[in-house]
């Protein structure tokens, strides 16, 4: 703990027009701040929402301590913190699937779509982490495959065994879930750029000159913290439900 306070207070000189710099100290700031009002929200709901709001401000209080590494890493080598980036998705994905599944628990969903989701998403990244650390010579192939097991996670939520537990919860749980569909579908495809941005291939041409580094923290931004607001929008909305059929 009282290293991770000393990283928080460290005092790192970054030049003013450093652009990707000031993208990671945001990043950091705005995980944080996140982690906080979910965190601090958690006695506003009944106990049934409560994991699913405890699981978003877990997800952005990983991405903020990673950032804040990041953000340091950064200052010191000026060189992208892949490994740190790469630790801090291994856990944060996983858990955004966790998320689609305790929103369908109300309409009977099995831990063997969260466990299925898990799985992809895990292969998803270890995939991305060989072709962008490893194995660069063949970045294309190992992109290839960590988007395979993308379009299976996509096929699943929009089309699969989730989208029909979503209609059959209906209400509020099909928007959320139709929400969450779409952060992955557009959300997520930010990362497939900055990793072409980043890595040798056929695609030099389109993404050569784009900065992998803002790419993927506008993407963590965006879903993270996207991603927490929606289940904290639907236990809101569930909760104000509830409480007028009480009244009822």
């Amino acid at each position: 703990m009282t290293t991770f306070f000393n990283t928080i207070l460290l005092v790192t000189k970054l030049d003013p027009t450093d652009y990707v710099g000031f993208t990671f100290f945001i990043g950091a700031m705005a995980m944080m701040a996140a982690s906080a009002f979910f965190f601090l929200s958690l006695n506003t709901f009944d106990k049934k929402w409560r994991t699913s709001i405890l699981v978003s401000g877990l997800i952005t209080f990983i991405a903020a301590v990673h950032y804040l590494y990041m953000r340091d890493y950064w200052a010191a080598f000026a060189e992208s913190p892949t490994f740190f980036r790469y630790v801090d998705w291994i856990l944060t994905v996983p858990l955004m699937c966790v998320e689609f599944y305790l929103i369908l628990v109300i309409a009977g969903a099995k831990r063997s779509l969260m466990w299925r989701l898990i799985f992809l998403s895990v292969i998803m990244l270890v995939t991305g982490y060989i072709g962008e650390v490893i194995d660069r010579d063949n970045a294309w192939l190992w992109g290839l495959l960590s988007g395979a097991a993308y379009f299976v996670i996509v096929y699943d939520i929009w089309l699969g065994r989730a989208r029909k537990l979503a209609e059959k919860a209906g209400g509020n749980v099909l928007k959320a879930h139709k929400a969450l569909c779409w952060f992955v579908l557009v959300g997520w495809a930010i990362y497939p750029v900055g990793y072409m941005a980043g890595t040798p291939g056929w695609y030099d041409g389109i993404f050569g000159g784009l900065n992998l580094d803002v790419i993927y923290n506008i993407g963590d931004a965006i879903n993270k913290i996207g991603f927490g607001l929606v289940i904290y929008n639907l236990a809101l909305q569930a909760t104000k439900s509830e409480l007028n059929q009480a009244v009822k």
